[in-house]
């Protein structure tokens, strides 16, 4: 029987190291080629020996941002030949990368990779990793089969990832595609497990740093999207194996999120049995993080992060209700697993390797 080889990139990153146990699992004759960059190899195979599974996966070093993604020809062509399925997880997720990297990386190392399931002999799916926040600043009720409706956006995170779903959507019609638009991903559900205390923890940061009376930070009126990374994981594996889900968009979100002003209030009461009192406008914070020391005060909070505070923006989850549905999954609702989060940081927030490098 010939190999069959599920090509990865984005390993051995948060959602990555916990996906590829899964996909193995539920593909016993494949093996995986890990493509990473070749100062992480070290890393990778160190995560790989840890896995469930990690027998079977291979740790090819490459680069997406170059053509063929940086393979020498005996590779690629092997690849080519065996790969059945790509996973694209690969990206910079940094809200304040510059635009030449996040377009190197989000947008060309897109465009190779699709150029790389063009090539593959025997390609049956690619499972490609975008984000809901391809809506950028759009208001309202954002659909899955919706990308551009003339958008703007909040940073170049946003928008090189919109550019890449774009190259995406228009491979279509000649490679079976499925689209996964995660919201914001927290830790584990049930263990709380996190790899960096950033994005919302960094209102558990400026909760942990504030001495005095604290500070409301997010707007009631804004929805704020999180999902913990085992939701994120179980949907993925589940629709990767489902052939219905081929051709469809799925957004990986809370169908029944809280706002923002209500996440910081339960950080607050389960991490310091503290209720926020203090309101500040949010052009006057915004104006203050400009500062380094007033961001140390509140725990590296960037401002780029206040935005998302602020969106009032809803997902439409109507496929991926249809798909989930099937394989008995449900995204559990923050309320239900505020405790995990808090308790896995107030163990672990004097971990330097958890903390954010900026």
């Amino acid at each position: 029987m010939a190999q069959r080889t599920i090509l990865f990139t984005g390993f051995p990153g948060f959602i990555g190291a916990r996906l590829i146990p899964k996909l193995l699992a539920g593909d016993p004759e494949a093996q995986v080629a890990a493509l990473v960059e070749p100062r992480m190899v070290e890393r990778a195979r160190g995560a790989a020996a840890r896995l469930d599974g990690g027998d079977r996966v291979r740790i090819v070093p490459g680069d997406i941002t170059q053509p063929r993604l940086g393979l020498d020809d005996a590779t690629y062509e092997q690849l080519r030949a065996e790969t059945v399925t790509v996973h694209h997880l690969a990206a910079i997720y940094d809200l304040a990368v510059p635009m030449a990297i996040a377009e190197r990386v989000n947008v060309l190392g897109t465009q190779h990779v699709l150029a790389f399931c063009r090539d593959c002999e025997r390609l049956e799916r690619h499972d490609y990793v975008s984000t809901a926040y391809v809506a950028g600043l759009r208001s309202g009720l954002v659909r899955e089969d919706e990308l551009a409706v003339g958008q703007a956006f909040k940073n170049h995170y946003e928008s090189t990832k919109f550019a890449a779903e774009v190259l995406v959507r228009m491979s279509m019609d000649e490679v079976p595609t499925t689209i996964f638009r995660p919201a914001i991903v927290v830790g584990d559900s049930r263990t709380g497990e996190t790899q960096k205390f950033d994005g919302p923890y960094y209102m558990l940061r400026t909760i942990a740093a504030t001495r005095g009376p604290l500070m409301q930070l997010g707007n009631p009126e804004a929805l704020f999207n999180v999902v913990p990374v085992d939701f994120v994981v179980d949907a993925m594996a589940a629709a990767a194996g489902d052939d219905r889900a081929v051709g469809l968009t799925l957004h990986l979100t809370d169908p029944e999120p809280v706002s923002s002003a209500d996440i910081f209030r339960l950080l607050a009461q389960e991490y310091a049995g503290r209720t926020p009192s203090i309101k500040v406008p949010l052009s006057v914070l915004d104006g203050a993080l400009r500062f380094s020391a007033v961001r140390a005060l509140y725990g590296g909070t960037p401002r780029e992060s206040l935005m998302y505070l602020n969106h009032p923006v809803r997902f439409d989850t109507t496929n991926a209700a249809e798909v989930l549905s099937r394989h008995g999954l449900h995204c559990p609702r923050f309320p239900e697993y505020v405790s995990s989060i808090v308790r896995f940081f107030a163990e672990h927030e004097d971990d330097d390797a958890l903390r954010p490098a900026h």
